[in-house]
């Protein structure tokens, strides 16, 4: 990077979905967005992975911060494994703050990382990066958009998004900002591409909301849905769906667990109905019970798959019962996720998913969501991320559609010069994946 130039540069999370991991450098100085994790399924085991650090760990000095978009493991789960590597602060909203101070502690680190919480919608200037969250909506709460002003020009990062005029919990995307973000004129917009096959809206949390009411209305025995831990409005319709049904909600999985508590410390969830132990299951007629569970991608030591063979030690399901899977198939995950239905449907239990009923929305944006996106902003420059190839590649053609000037799709390790002149990839850095094995970091 030379100091005159404005540069981005991924080193996780363009050419694939999730391990995201953004850098932007000016003036001899860095600024991260986001360092997560993803999973790998190829070995028959779940193991761990992400971005190799070793481009900025090298130059650590230069990193003026770390900041956090919200609180998906992708964008946040890798910090406790790398932070040692970096020794930068780090900056979050309460909720993904609140999250990393429960890593922190897990990994023996929270009192050595210098965590700072910034209010939603608040600033924060890191020097030559002068910073602005921007509440948008996304399948957990407090997503920011990170606008970032620069002497070469204004950034906007979406991080993960999608524009859903009923989120049920956290404000709507602050269309107002962008709007005038994009008055001023944005010099780049780096944007989620993951849905930019799909034509139309992502659908809004608030619509299912009203459908999963009246699927579960339809079950007279246990009943156990499952969703991703981190989606804080989706559990609310289930505790919904709990007391309009009269039924006891029972949580059975540790991140659901972690998060929820996350959630309640920072006032995003209220008091549940009457709670009750998952060892006290045995003691309730089944018409009486929901079971909030982990394991919607089949991972093996989940709720869900330790129920599935019979091996948990409190909870158990039985013939005639059902479990809804409130989520998507991530690609690369059927295998596990084939599995575990299979094993449910040996002992009789009765299977749902997004292949048999209208029961998860995405959290990403469809088409039509980054065409209004790219009318408010109109930025000269949109760099896909969050996908692969395909992915960054119909977003690419679709920013193009909507008269952006130039576009250009990134992979990891590409250094993108942003200003002056056109955008260009004007080099490579070192790009590659590390892998937990027991407490160590291993090359993958």
């Amino acid at each position: 990077m030379r100091p005159a130039e404005l540069v981005f540069v991924p080193l996780g999370g363009s050419g694939e979905i999730g391990m995201n991991l953004n850098l932007y450098g000016h003036a001899g100085k860095w600024l991260m967005l986001d360092c997560g994790i993803g999973f790998d399924n190829s070995s028959g085991a779940t193991d761990v992975i992400m971005p190799d650090p070793l481009f900025i760990a090298r130059q650590r000095e230069s990193l003026v911060g770390l900041v956090v978009t919200h609180a998906h493991e992708d964008h946040l789960g890798a910090i406790a494994y790398l932070w040692r590597h970096l020794r930068c602060p780090v900056y979050a909203t309460p909720f993904p703050a609140e999250i990393l101070r429960r890593k922190f502690h897990d990994a023996r680190i929270l009192g050595d990382v210098p965590l700072h919480e910034i209010p939603t919608s608040g600033t924060l200037s890191l020097p030559p990066f002068d910073l602005r969250f921007v509440d948008i909506t996304h399948s957990t709460v407090e997503s920011s958009a990170v606008i970032i002003d620069t002497p070469l020009g204004t950034i906007l990062h979406t991080g993960d998004f999608k524009l859903d005029p009923d989120p049920l919990i956290g404000p709507v995307t602050d269309a107002a900002v962008l709007r005038a973000c994009g008055q001023k004129g944005v010099l780049a917009a780096i944007s989620d591409s993951t849905n930019a096959t799909k034509e139309g809206h992502s659908r809004s949390e608030g619509e299912l909301r009203g459908e999963l009411l009246s699927l579960l209305g339809r079950y007279e025995r246990r009943i156990a849905v499952a969703c991703f831990a981190s989606n804080i409005a989706r559990i609310a319709t289930f505790i919904e769906a709990a007391k309009q049904l009269d039924r006891h909600p029972i949580i059975v999985g540790r991140s659901l667990l972690r998060m929820i508590g996350a959630a309640r410390r920072t006032g995003y969830l209220g008091v549940f109905p009457t709670e009750v132990d998952p060892r006290e299951i045995g003691y309730l007629p089944p018409s009486k019970v929901m079971l909030i569970c982990t394991g919607t991608q089949g991972e093996p030591g989940a709720a869900l798959s330790r129920i599935s063979t019979h091996d948990h030690r409190d909870v158990f399901l039985e013939r005639h019962d059902t479990v809804v899977f409130s989520s998507k198939i991530i690609p690369g995950n059927e295998a596990p996720i084939e599995a575990l239905h299979r094993r449910l449907g040996r002992s009789g239990i009765d299977v749902v998913s997004e292949r048999d009923a209208f029961v998860h929305v995405s959290g990403h944006p469809a088409r039509e969501d980054l065409r209004e996106l790219y009318d408010w902003t109109r930025p000269r420059i949109v760099i896909p991320v969050h996908g692969e190839a395909r992915h960054m590649q119909a977003h690419a053609e679709l920013a193009t559609s909507c008269g952006v000037p130039q576009t250009l799709v990134p992979f990891n390790g590409s250094v993108v010069r942003l200003a002056p002149g056109p955008a260009e990839i004007v080099g490579k850095v070192h790009a590659a994946r590390l892998r937990v094995e027991g407490e160590r970091l291993v090359p993958v």
